[in-house]
């Protein structure tokens, strides 16, 4: 037979192509990771104290008196939490942790997509979909190497699972299906975790803002409102449901931080970690505090200011940089934004290749790692490059700051602010309340 009486390849079959790829090598880079975590013996610690606390919860005991593992950890989430972890004790130790990988890494895709439609809202549309699905796969099978995010899967983490509760809501569009229930997410992720609340600052301002100017429910404002009612009805339903352990929780054991860990650990890539090394301490106390509320205050007006202006992906980068920053503990699993943040950068970055690049390497490096670490705690006693390495998420954040701070300033200085348009999409959302 000739090559020219072969039938000729559809035009729906050749678009199928590039996805088949995509996708075969995700599924590669996905088993190859799968095996390296078996490999490196992977104890995944949390997931084995999240059992637990859904043990004890079944049980009737004490949550804030249980102790699991050989780490002898202790539960730190509000009471809502054991709830959510129910399931996890219905199948045996080993099923639960293959599901909890094999969850995690459906997780790393789903990060991503909504990612992508954060960054680049057309993707979302339907004729965009395979372009989506095949960017998307490209990607996870690369970000799923980066530190955060194997060391979320290592210790079988829920990051991955409260990042995309909050994308969910975030790029949910006026008329666009779901939007209705914007807010969900981001109020039970707040009932689970606490630090996604800044979230809920972040939409309350930028909502109030754009009422004022407007005159008009916007959709920021009611995701905000859906945020906290959804917060407050889970957590209210756990104070009657579980009177002791919502007390102790709230009048207490929310505000022991040392309970989780000592701030001066490496793993800690917070403001306080920073400092606690900084200041060979592991109390950094009021100097902390002060440098909490200035750094947070600052970057969520860099937030609420992209916000107004439009640029929604950068409002919530911004914002869940500023939240891991000024947390009292971030360990380094629960900067799995990164992944939100390197699609941002490489959109857009007039030098896409080498900014990414950078803090790519920052986050795939492992460098934290590469200092003094162990039960002995010798981060009370780094060195200047030690301290350097120990701090390299903080420094890249207040790059990511400091940069998006110097470009507002460039463009202000080029462009008079009674000429900037209004965004379109939230001109538009008026007349989009009555579709919701």
């Amino acid at each position: 037979m000739s090559a020219s009486s072969l039938p000729p390849v559809s035009p729906s079959r050749a678009r199928l192509r590039p996805l088949a790829v995509a996708a075969a090598v995700c599924l590669l880079s996905f088993t190859a990771f799968w095996v390296a975590q078996r490999l490196a013996h992977v104890n995944m610690l949390d997931v084995m104290v999240y059992r637990a606390e859904a043990e004890t919860l079944r049980a009737g005991g004490d949550l804030y008196a249980m102790r699991a593992t050989s780490a002898n950890l202790a539960m730190t989430y509000p009471p809502f939490a054991a709830v959510l972890f129910l399931p996890l004790t219905v199948v045996g130790v080993p099923l639960m942790r293959t599901l909890t990988t094999a969850g995690n890494l459906l997780l790393v895709v789903a990060l991503v997509q909504l990612s992508l439609q954060l960054v680049r809202p057309a993707l979302a549309r339907p004729a965009a979909r395979a372009e989506l699905w095949r960017t998307a796969l490209w990607i996870a099978a690369v970000v799923v190497w980066c530190e955060p995010v194997w060391t979320t899967l290592r210790y079988g983490q829920i990051n991955l699972l409260v990042a995309v509760a909050v994308l969910w809501d975030l790029t949910r569009r006026e008329g666009g299906r779901g939007s209705r229930w914007a807010g969900l997410g981001i109020g039970l992720a707040t009932a689970v975790k606490l630090t996604p609340g800044l979230f809920v600052v972040l939409l309350f301002a930028a909502g109030l803002l754009l009422w004022r100017r407007d005159r008009a429910l916007n959709q920021w404002l009611r995701t905000a409102l859906t945020a906290t009612g959804v917060f407050l009805v889970t957590t209210l339903t756990m104070a009657l449901a579980l009177p002791a352990d919502s007390k102790r929780f709230w009048t207490g054991t929310l505000f022991e931080t040392g309970r989780v860990g000592h701030a001066e650990e490496t793993a800690n890539q917070s403001l306080s970690g920073v400092l606690a090394r900084l200041m060979h301490t592991d109390a950094p106390g009021l100097w902390w505090l002060a440098a909490a509320v200035l750094l947070g205050g600052a970057a969520m007006v860099l937030a609420v200011r992209a916000a107004v202006r439009g640029d929604r992906a950068v409002a919530v980068v911004v914002t869940a940089f500023a939240a891991l920053m000024v947390s009292p503990i971030s360990w380094s699993h629960h900067w799995v934004w990164c992944v939100t943040l390197l699609i941002l950068l490489y959109d857009r970055s007039t030098r896409a290749w080498p900014v990414t690049g950078a803090v790519a390497l920052a986050f795939a490096s492992f460098a934290l790692w590469w200092v003094p670490h162990d039960p002995g705690r010798p981060e009370l006693d780094q060195n200047a490059g030690q301290m350097l390495l120990s701090a390299v998420y903080p420094l890249t954040a207040l790059a990511v700051f400091a940069g998006y701070a110097l470009s507002l300033r460039r463009t202000h200085g080029r462009t008079r602010p009674e000429t900037v348009p209004r965004p379109r999409e939230e001109t538009r959302e008026p007349q989009a309340v009555a579709n919701e």
